[in-house]
């Protein structure tokens, strides 16, 4: 059975996620961050990147924009809960982390700019 051509669209824009993640991870690890995973994927979802700073383990979701204002809102309540249980995954397969302080933050790429960390973006309550 053959594959029908991939879209080219789509294409450019797994091309430019993926350079986005990458600047991310470089400007995390500049600014004192330990990337513990990046791409992470289990059956409940995929993580970006997962990071971590003195007590706080932060997983990143990263978003590549036109401008920073629509990167921040792309995260949809659906995908904040696939992230949370894929952080939940995570952990418990590296129970060692699990006595740090668990963040959820956004870092949006927009052209010819650094990227931008948003810290605590968003809360998981219950």
């Amino acid at each position: 059975m053959r594959r029908a051509p991939a879209d080219p669209a789509r294409l450019r824009a797994r091309r430019r996620g993926r350079l986005a993640e990458r600047l991310c991870r470089w400007h995390l690890r500049l600014r004192g961050w330990r990337i513990l995973a990046a791409d992470w994927r289990c059956p409940a979802g995929e993580i970006d990147i997962l990071a971590r700073r003195r007590n706080v383990l932060a997983v990143i979701e990263v978003k590549s924009r036109p401008d920073f204002a629509t990167g921040a809102a792309a995260i949809l309540p659906r995908q904040r809960r696939r992230v949370a249980r894929a952080a939940e995954a995570f952990l418990a397969m590296r129970p060692d982390l699990a006595s740090l302080a668990l963040r959820f933050d956004v870092m949006v790429v927009a052209p010819r700019r650094l990227p931008r960390h948003v810290a605590g973006a968003w809360r998981i309550d219950g």
